[in-house]
């Protein structure tokens, strides 16, 4: 008796160290405990970040061999204090909600349905985590009634979907972070599927500033076919339903598994890789060249009769015209934006504008623009600091200048 008393508690013990991928009606998940997926490759738990001069506690889906990144984050624009307890609840009327002890619960997903014994809460391998009900069969799933792969934030997994359900309306989207490195407010860039040209397009703010291309032989067109070619294999899904790209990865066991990033500045990067590999560095994609799928955007017809649409590079600065000042002291105001390209764009839309100064903390981001307009000139000067001026407009057999 004293060993069959001996080996209970053994197996008791083995089963509260095991991981759990499942919630079932009246689980919790609180802020110490965590669930991780069959293969271990996903955790869901509970992290803290700081919003403003709060560290605030937020519901993280993260890749369990980099958590860097979060995969998906539950309550981004709902965060809750640690100190509140927040809980995760697959109560027994299979509402699946995050509560805390300060204010009202975040509901994830209600479902309309009487059934309690077999609805679950399952994070996969994939890093969706879904609420479903399964049979009591064999735990195969009988419908589903909300996944986190349908609520994307800034972060594209193999299996997820780029596009359009037709029947409800729904879009997938990228949406890429605001500025700040830890904020999860959203940013003004977007990762869309055009159901009608079936490319990907990256917007700012609704305007569209690179496209992928046309899709042909497994590839699109200005998606490197070095990298789709290894790590990548699309499929697309077009039917009176819904329209949607979709990928997954060639499981290659030397590599790492894609994870496509949306980045505050706009570039598309797969974070899985190994060397976090770019696929589009929109910070070239400024509205004046077509290179690598950047799309071109018209400059008002009375701004170019002077000046074209170009920038170059110049070593150099800006003296005012009839300044009373002996040395041109440049204006004390600066401009804050959130890239160089939101300096391009300022002066090019500006017919006034000759270009501008710059300064940034890391060349992409938190950039600072100080214009200058048409009661100055440019003086070259080799000692000087460079500034981007707006290129004359030439003949067609002037010699070229370095452009960016």
């Amino acid at each position: 008796m004293k060993h069959t008393i001996i080996l209970i508690i053994f197996a008791t013990l083995w089963t509260c160290h095991d991981a759990i991928d499942t919630l079932k009606p009246g689980d919790t998940l609180n802020s110490t405990s965590s669930l991780v997926s069959a293969l271990g490759k996903f955790t869901l738990k509970f992290i803290t970040k700081p919003v403003g001069n709060s560290e605030m506690s937020f519901l993280a889906i993260l890749r369990i061999k980099t958590e860097a990144n979060k995969a998906w984050i539950a309550n981004p624009h709902s965060p809750v204090l640690p100190s509140s307890s927040p809980i995760l609840t697959l109560d027994f009327n299979n509402t699946l909600k995050i509560t805390h002890q300060n204010g009202q619960p975040f509901i994830l997903s209600a479902p309309n349905t009487t059934s309690s014994t077999s609805v679950v809460a399952t994070l996969l391998d994939s890093g969706n985590f879904v609420l479903q009900e399964v049979s009591s069969v064999n735990r195969s799933t009988i419908r589903v009634f909300w996944q986190s792969f349908d609520h994307p934030l800034d972060t594209f997994l193999p299996g997820m979907k780029l596009g359009v359900d037709h029947i409800n309306g729904h879009i997938w989207s990228l949406l890429s972070r605001g500025s700040d490195n830890n904020s999860l407010s959203p940013g003004p860039f977007s990762l869309d599927w055009d159901p009608n040209g079936h490319q990907l397009k990256i917007k700012k703010d609704g305007v569209v500033y690179w496209t992928s291309g046309a899709f042909s032989d497994g590839r699109f067109e200005f998606i490197l076919p070095d990298v789709s070619n290894k790590r990548y294999n699309f499929s697309i899904v077009s039917n009176q339903n819904e329209d949607y790209l979709t990928y997954t990865s060639k499981n290659d066991p030397s590599d790492a598994e894609p994870e496509w990033v949306l980045n505050p500045v706009g570039d598309l990067t797969d974070y899985g890789a190994y060397a976090d590999y770019d696929i589009k560095e929109v910070l070239y994609c400024d509205g004046y060249n077509i290179v690598g799928g950047c799309v071109k955007r018209d400059r008002p017809s009375d701004c170019v009769e002077k000046f074209g649409d170009d920038f170059e590079i110049k070593k150099g600065y800006f003296k005012i015209i009839n300044s009373s000042s002996i040395n041109a002291s440049r204006p004390a105001s600066w401009i804050g934006t959130d890239t160089i390209i939101d300096c391009k764009a300022t002066c090019w839309k500006d017919c006034d504008c000759l270009g501008f100064d710059i300064s940034f903390q890391n060349q992409t981001t938190d950039a600072r623009c100080e214009f200058w307009s048409v009661d100055c000139e440019f003086i070259e000067d080799l000692t000087a600091n460079t500034s981007f001026v707006l290129q004359p407009k030439s003949s067609p057999h002037s010699p070229s200048q370095k452009k960016i």
